[in-house]
Protein backbone atom coordinates (compact mmCIF):
# COMPACT_ATOMS: atom_id res chain seq x y z
CA UNK A 1 0.00 0.00 0.00
CA UNK A 2 2.88 2.31 -1.02
CA UNK A 3 1.59 6.20 -1.18
CA UNK A 4 -1.31 5.22 0.84
CA UNK A 5 -2.09 5.67 4.78
CA UNK A 6 -4.68 3.73 6.96
CA UNK A 7 -4.62 4.97 10.50
CA UNK A 8 -6.38 5.66 13.75
CA UNK A 9 -6.14 7.75 15.91
CA UNK A 10 -6.89 8.32 19.65
CA UNK A 11 -7.14 10.68 23.02
CA UNK A 12 -4.93 8.30 25.04
CA UNK A 13 -7.55 8.13 28.21
CA UNK A 14 -5.36 5.36 30.13
CA UNK A 15 -1.79 5.42 31.39
CA UNK A 16 0.80 5.01 28.27
CA UNK A 17 2.12 2.77 29.55
CA UNK A 18 -0.58 0.45 30.34
CA UNK A 19 -0.77 -0.40 26.61
CA UNK A 20 2.87 0.23 26.36
CA UNK A 21 3.12 -3.35 28.81
CA UNK A 22 0.41 -5.18 26.48
CA UNK A 23 2.36 -4.10 23.49
CA UNK A 24 5.37 -5.99 25.18
CA UNK A 25 3.24 -9.19 25.98
CA UNK A 26 2.49 -9.42 22.14
CA UNK A 27 5.91 -8.78 21.29
CA UNK A 28 5.74 -5.72 19.85
CA UNK A 29 9.00 -3.94 19.75
CA UNK A 30 9.85 -0.11 20.99
CA UNK A 31 11.51 2.85 19.43
CA UNK A 32 13.06 5.22 20.00
CA UNK A 33 11.14 8.86 21.28
CA UNK A 34 12.26 11.50 19.16
CA UNK A 35 10.51 15.02 18.76
CA UNK A 36 9.34 16.37 15.66
CA UNK A 37 8.25 19.59 14.53
CA UNK A 38 5.67 19.65 12.23
CA UNK A 39 5.10 23.30 10.46
CA UNK A 40 2.18 23.37 7.76
CA UNK A 41 1.67 25.18 5.12
CA UNK A 42 -1.45 26.66 3.13
CA UNK A 43 -1.09 26.94 -0.86
CA UNK A 44 -1.37 30.45 -2.92
CA UNK A 45 -3.34 28.60 -5.54
CA UNK A 46 -5.27 25.94 -3.79
CA UNK A 47 -6.82 27.22 -0.03
CA UNK A 48 -6.15 24.13 1.84
CA UNK A 49 -8.53 25.65 4.65
CA UNK A 50 -11.60 26.66 2.36
CA UNK A 51 -13.70 23.70 2.45
CA UNK A 52 -15.43 22.91 5.70
CA UNK A 53 -13.69 19.45 5.70
CA UNK A 54 -10.11 20.02 5.34
CA UNK A 55 -8.52 17.39 2.68
CA UNK A 56 -5.05 17.82 2.31
CA UNK A 57 -2.10 19.01 4.30
CA UNK A 58 1.60 20.21 3.37
CA UNK A 59 4.01 19.94 6.25
CA UNK A 60 7.72 20.04 6.74
CA UNK A 61 9.18 18.11 9.53
CA UNK A 62 12.24 18.67 11.00
CA UNK A 63 12.78 15.42 13.54
CA UNK A 64 16.27 14.96 15.36
CA UNK A 65 18.96 14.67 12.87
CA UNK A 66 16.17 14.24 9.48
CA UNK A 67 13.67 16.59 7.81
CA UNK A 68 11.20 15.66 5.39
CA UNK A 69 8.63 16.97 3.20
CA UNK A 70 5.20 15.78 2.76
CA UNK A 71 1.32 15.78 1.02
CA UNK A 72 -1.28 14.38 2.57
CA UNK A 73 -4.80 14.19 0.55
CA UNK A 74 -7.55 12.27 2.72
CA UNK A 75 -10.49 10.25 1.33
CA UNK A 76 -13.29 10.30 0.45
CA UNK A 77 -12.50 14.23 0.06
CA UNK A 78 -15.99 15.07 0.64
CA UNK A 79 -17.21 13.27 3.53
CA UNK A 80 -16.85 14.39 6.79
CA UNK A 81 -14.85 10.83 8.00
CA UNK A 82 -11.78 10.22 6.22
CA UNK A 83 -10.56 6.44 6.04
CA UNK A 84 -7.10 6.63 4.68
CA UNK A 85 -4.76 9.62 2.82
CA UNK A 86 -2.92 9.73 0.07
CA UNK A 87 0.77 10.26 1.18
CA UNK A 88 3.89 11.35 -0.53
CA UNK A 89 6.91 11.74 1.81
CA UNK A 90 10.66 12.65 1.04
CA UNK A 91 13.55 13.40 3.44
CA UNK A 92 15.23 16.68 2.24
CA UNK A 93 18.65 17.65 3.30
CA UNK A 94 17.87 21.37 4.16
CA UNK A 95 15.05 22.24 5.81
CA UNK A 96 15.65 25.62 5.81
CA UNK A 97 16.03 25.99 2.30
CA UNK A 98 12.67 24.25 1.83
CA UNK A 99 10.62 26.55 4.14
CA UNK A 100 12.37 29.75 2.48
CA UNK A 101 11.74 27.74 -1.25
CA UNK A 102 8.02 27.74 0.03
CA UNK A 103 7.80 31.05 1.38
CA UNK A 104 8.98 32.28 -1.81
CA UNK A 105 6.25 30.88 -3.72
CA UNK A 106 4.08 32.45 -1.32
CA UNK A 107 3.04 29.23 0.54
CA UNK A 108 2.19 30.74 3.82
CA UNK A 109 2.89 28.84 7.38
CA UNK A 110 -0.93 27.94 9.39
CA UNK A 111 0.46 25.80 12.22
CA UNK A 112 3.04 24.33 13.96
CA UNK A 113 2.98 21.24 16.01
CA UNK A 114 5.41 20.00 18.35
CA UNK A 115 5.78 16.63 19.60
CA UNK A 116 7.50 13.67 21.13
CA UNK A 117 6.58 10.63 19.44
CA UNK A 118 7.51 6.57 20.58
CA UNK A 119 6.79 3.73 17.91
CA UNK A 120 6.64 0.76 18.79
CA UNK A 121 5.80 -2.37 15.40
CA UNK A 122 4.16 -5.68 15.54
CA UNK A 123 5.93 -8.40 15.90
CA UNK A 124 4.74 -9.23 12.25
CA UNK A 125 5.37 -5.74 11.50
CA UNK A 126 2.08 -5.11 10.07
CA UNK A 127 1.17 -2.27 12.27
CA UNK A 128 3.05 0.73 13.94
CA UNK A 129 1.61 2.08 17.22
CA UNK A 130 3.06 5.82 17.75
CA UNK A 131 2.38 7.40 21.28
CA UNK A 132 2.47 11.08 20.86
CA UNK A 133 3.08 13.82 23.28
CA UNK A 134 1.81 16.76 21.80
CA UNK A 135 2.29 20.26 22.73
CA UNK A 136 -0.99 22.13 23.94
CA UNK A 137 -2.92 19.43 22.81
CA UNK A 138 -2.47 16.30 24.89
CA UNK A 139 -1.57 12.69 24.45
CA UNK A 140 -2.84 10.63 21.85
CA UNK A 141 -2.12 6.99 20.07
CA UNK A 142 -2.01 6.45 16.70
CA UNK A 143 -2.05 2.49 14.98
CA UNK A 144 -0.94 2.69 11.40
CA UNK A 145 -0.89 0.06 8.51
CA UNK A 146 2.14 -0.94 7.45
CA UNK A 147 1.66 -4.44 5.83
CA UNK A 148 0.18 -5.21 2.40
CA UNK A 149 -3.46 -5.30 1.77
CA UNK A 150 -5.88 -6.23 -0.57
CA UNK A 151 -8.14 -2.63 -0.29
CA UNK A 152 -8.38 -0.22 2.18
CA UNK A 153 -11.51 -1.86 3.99
CA UNK A 154 -9.06 -4.71 4.87
CA UNK A 155 -6.76 -2.65 5.86
CA UNK A 156 -9.14 -0.82 8.23
CA UNK A 157 -10.55 -4.27 9.53
CA UNK A 158 -6.69 -5.15 10.70
CA UNK A 159 -6.27 -2.62 12.41
CA UNK A 160 -9.93 -2.84 13.83
CA UNK A 161 -9.13 -6.35 15.01
CA UNK A 162 -5.61 -5.52 16.48
CA UNK A 163 -7.04 -2.91 18.35
CA UNK A 164 -9.17 -4.97 20.05
CA UNK A 165 -6.90 -7.28 20.81
CA UNK A 166 -5.20 -3.96 23.36
CA UNK A 167 -8.21 -4.65 25.50
CA UNK A 168 -8.12 -1.23 26.84
CA UNK A 169 -10.40 2.00 26.83
CA UNK A 170 -7.99 4.27 24.50
CA UNK A 171 -10.58 7.16 24.72
CA UNK A 172 -12.11 9.35 22.14
CA UNK A 173 -11.42 8.44 18.51
CA UNK A 174 -9.90 11.68 16.78
CA UNK A 175 -10.70 11.79 13.33
CA UNK A 176 -8.36 14.88 12.47
CA UNK A 177 -4.56 15.33 12.04
CA UNK A 178 -3.03 17.31 14.50
CA UNK A 179 -3.00 20.50 12.51
CA UNK A 180 -6.76 20.55 12.57
CA UNK A 181 -6.79 20.35 16.59
CA UNK A 182 -4.25 22.85 16.86
CA UNK A 183 -6.81 25.42 14.56
CA UNK A 184 -10.06 23.88 16.32
CA UNK A 185 -10.81 22.04 13.00
CA UNK A 186 -12.01 18.38 14.00
CA UNK A 187 -14.60 15.86 14.31
CA UNK A 188 -14.91 12.70 17.07
CA UNK A 189 -17.42 10.30 17.25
Amino acid sequence: MEYTEVEQKYRLAVPAQTVKDTLTRMEAKPGEASRQIDTYYNAPHRDFLAPTTISEWLRVRVEDNTASLNFKRWHPIEAELKTHCDEYESAVTDPKAVTLLLEALDYKEIATVDKVREEWTTSDGDIAVAFDDVASLGTFIEFEFKGEAASIEAAITRLDEFIATIGAELGDRIHAGYPHLALGRHTTS
